[in-house]
């Protein structure tokens, strides 16, 4: 039996479905992994190779819709399938899941899956003309795409929702809501919480607007007014995406002193380590890997009341919730932590009961296992 993977990024396929991948393994299937540009990632490929997973290139660009780089993406994987003949296939984030499911299903495929990690740029609100025409283009190529899938897995239950809401599923659409892709415990193990002097806050994440990250640059310099040295570190790459912030502004932001910039790291433990609170204002996720990373380690969360973040915080337990684009109530939870730091401790140790309860890789696994019949 053999299972294929379709990735929109090579990293992805070790930093998020290792754990997955190995399950898979354990059940006797042979797995073949694809992305674009994978076999030109040597560590990547010595990795995967190394668990007898087989990689593949497919041409795939992230990002944008022109209609003829999409076709090649289309045709593609199409061409994969036939050569690999996989007796199951599943795609995650927008185009693997698109252009996965329909190629699995021109290729005849038996058993198609979909992991719906998050909605992105198409599904952000804005009235600009570029933002609605994708909009558009990714209802209906979800809708065609999804139709052809026996399993849909969803992150958490208001993606699934609106999707529900928009018509993209049918009636017949078969669901399954998990929690997130899940943390691997061990790999992230409890650390002491350090009470700092002065508390430091993390984020880490992709450097978009709808991240979060002007909001928490913006909540940091109102913080400063008030705490001047208190830190906030920030961690993440600049982005390709249509909604990524610019050089200029990152380095206005440290410039002013209201961030320390780290760029991207391979390894952020010692970062959460360090940390004392770990912060993402994000707009909407599937779930947020870094944030049950740092719960995992055992941080408190602030994080927005937002769809697929709202559900790794407990309002009061394990962190905070504070609406969505307001800086000024994202400072507000900061202080709270300045002012009362016994709740870093109380907060942190509560984050990890909450990870190893509800998160675990390998019960997250389980289930999606289970419920492809594996």
């Amino acid at each position: 039996m053999k299972f294929l993977i379709v990735a929109g990024s090579p990293k992805s396929l070790i930093g998020f479905r290792k754990d997955f991948i190995k399950a898979l393994i354990s059940k006797g299937l042979t797995i073949h992994v694809a992305a674009p540009s994978l076999l030109t990632e040597k560590n990547i490929t010595k990795e995967l190779s190394s668990l007898g997973v087989i990689p593949h290139n497919i041409i795939m660009q992230r990002t944008g819709i022109n209609p003829w780089n999409d076709f090649k993406s289309l045709l593609s994987i199409w061409c994969l399938n036939r050569k690999v003949k996989p007796d199951y296939i599943m795609g995650y984030t927008i185009k693997p899941v698109i252009y996965g499911s329909l190629a699995a299903w021109f290729a005849g495929v038996p058993k198609r899956n979909a992991l719906i990690t998050g909605l992105g740029y198409a599904f952000q609100s804005g009235d600009s003309n570029k933002r609605n025409l994708v909009k558009k283009v990714a209802y209906w190529l979800y809708k065609i795409s999804l139709s052809k899938c026996e399993t849909i897995f969803f992150q958490n239950p208001d993606d699934e929702r609106l999707f529900r809401t928009l018509g993209i599923l049918t009636e017949n659409s078969h669901t399954v809501v998990v929690n997130g892709s899940g943390i691997n415990l061990e790999l992230y193990p409890f650390t002491t919480i350090i009470l700092h002097k002065h508390p430091k806050f993390l984020f880490i994440g992709r450097l978009l607007g709808d991240k979060g990250v002007r909001d928490y640059a913006e909540a940091a310099r109102l913080v400063k007014l008030k705490y001047p040295k208190v830190v906030f570190n920030l961690i993440g790459r600049i982005d390709i995406n249509p909604d990524a912030i610019s050089q200029n502004e990152l380095n206005k932001w440290v410039s002013e002193g209201s961030v320390n910039y780290y760029g991207e790291l391979h390894d952020v433990k010692p970062q959460i380590t360090e940390s004392s609170v770990f912060v993402l204002p994000s707009y909407r996720e599937g779930t947020p890997r870094a944030v049950l990373e740092a719960m995992s380690m055992g941080r408190a969360i602030i994080t927005t009341d937002a769809p697929g973040c709202r559900e790794t915080v407990v309002d009061g337990e394990n962190g905070f919730l504070v609406p969505i684009s307001s800086p000024e109530a994202l400072a507000c939870a900061m202080i709270r932590f300045i002012e009362k730091p016994e709740l870093i401790i109380e907060m942190g140790r509560k984050s990890r009961e909450i990870a190893e309860l509800k998160y675990d890789v390998h019960k997250v696994n389980k289930k999606m296992l289970e419920r492809m019949g594996l």
